[in-house]
């Protein structure tokens, strides 16, 4: 397969998993859902950007999803989240960059919400943005902050709820997967429940792990590809991180939703992370089921949720998309030089191709196919 910018996991026959995928294959599946991306490529050392995802196609503010999340290991931050796992809601836009971009990032979500919203601060309560973040260091020079407020309005501008840019593109542009060039990755799954039919989708912004650890659909992929790569150089002393961001059109509640964030925990183990000690795993998931508006005249609101004996599916869902998803963005993701010269190879698909046939070979002849 010769590579291309718009190269998916299930281009080369890989299948994460049993539950079928939405249309898109995408997060914005899940009906509501935009993501928008700001890409910043400057001279031989900028390599970064902002990534937005609007959780629904109203008004976030006024109209707050019902929200939980994560953490399996915290060297990393996601600002925003303590207030997330208190309250169980999500009342912002979504934003991915780099780790000392956080501020810049969360500054301009703070001009889009008061610039909607003047009563912010006033009428109403203060926001705290929700800003993930990976530190793209090995290709960016990241001290030169090159994300500013305008960068943030122009990915939150462009959102959309088609097809999700996925690999060098937005926060992703700078990030790295076990040692392959990675960044931005999108899946989805569909669940039916009798007459019930949900969606659940997946964007990750995958930074983390070696070589020698990924694998994809079960298959030991990096352990067979490393003898060829031996003579480049690699980032050493930053086993990188990840954040996953899981929306779901399901009515969830906020504590259902940090049990769906474990489960997919369970997607990225299977990639290849063991959660060092130095990367940060940090997932959020939010669900569209249902509104809670910000004031009521009634002081009640209403909501649906799924009763636990029905949420497997949600786990099952949860682990195979957020796999997908880190595949994704490393097959759609291209070679990139970046600062002080440090490159980062994209996974060379018609190798990786050629071993998943010979597994598959192997699995069908010990089938006795």
């Amino acid at each position: 397969m010769q590579r291309n910018a718009v190269a998916r996991a299930r281009d080369l026959g890989i299948t994460p998993g049993f539950l079928p995928p939405g249309p898109l294959n995408a997060i914005t599946d899940v009906t509501g859902v935009r993501v928008g991306h700001r890409t910043v490529i400057e001279g031989e050392g900028v390599r970064t950007g902002v990534t937005a995802i609007l959780p629904n196609d109203g008004d976030i503010f006024m109209d707050r999803v019902v929200g939980g999340g994560f953490v399996l290991n915290g060297a990393g931050e996601v600002s925003g989240l303590t207030q997330v796992m208190e309250w169980g809601l999500i009342e912002t836009p979504i934003l991915l960059t780099n780790t000392l971009s956080v501020g810049a990032v969360s500054e301009g979500c703070v001009r889009y919400m008061v610039d909607k919203h003047p009563s912010i601060g006033k009428q109403h309560d203060v926001i705290i943005p929700v800003v993930g973040e990976c530190d793209d260091s090995w290709l960016n020079d990241i001290a030169v902050k090159s994300v500013h407020e305008h960068h943030v309005l122009e990915a939150i501008q462009n959102a959309s709820d088609g097809p999700v840019l996925e690999g060098c593109v937005g926060g992703g542009t700078g990030m790295i997967t076990c040692d392959f060039k990675g960044g931005i990755g999108t899946s989805s799954r569909r669940v039916v429940l009798n007459e019930l039919q949900y969606n659940l989708g997946v964007l990750v912004m995958s930074n983390f792990g070696v070589m020698n650890e990924l694998r994809m659909d079960g298959v030991p992929v990096g352990a067979l590809l490393e003898p060829d790569y031996e003579g480049i150089a690699r980032r050493t002393d930053n086993y990188g991180s990840i954040i996953v961001v899981v929306a779901t059109d399901a009515p969830l509640l906020p504590v259902q939703l940090q049990r769906v964030c474990k489960r997919a925990a369970l997607g990225v183990g299977r990639v290849g992370s063991f959660a060092a000690h130095g990367s940060g795993e940090i997932m959020i998931a939010f669900s569209t089921g249902n509104r809670v508006p910000r004031e009521t005249e009634r002081h009640l609101a209403q909501v649906n949720f799924l009763l636990d004996s029905s949420i497997n599916a949600f786990y099952q869902a949860a682990v195979e998309a957020t796999e997908e998803a880190i595949l994704n963005a490393l097959c759609a993701a291209t070679d990139m030089r970046g600062v002080e010269g440090h490159y980062s190879p994209s996974l060379p698909l018609d190798r990786v191709q050629q071993i998943m046939a010979a597994y598959a070979r192997t699995a069908s002849e010990l089938r006795g196919g």
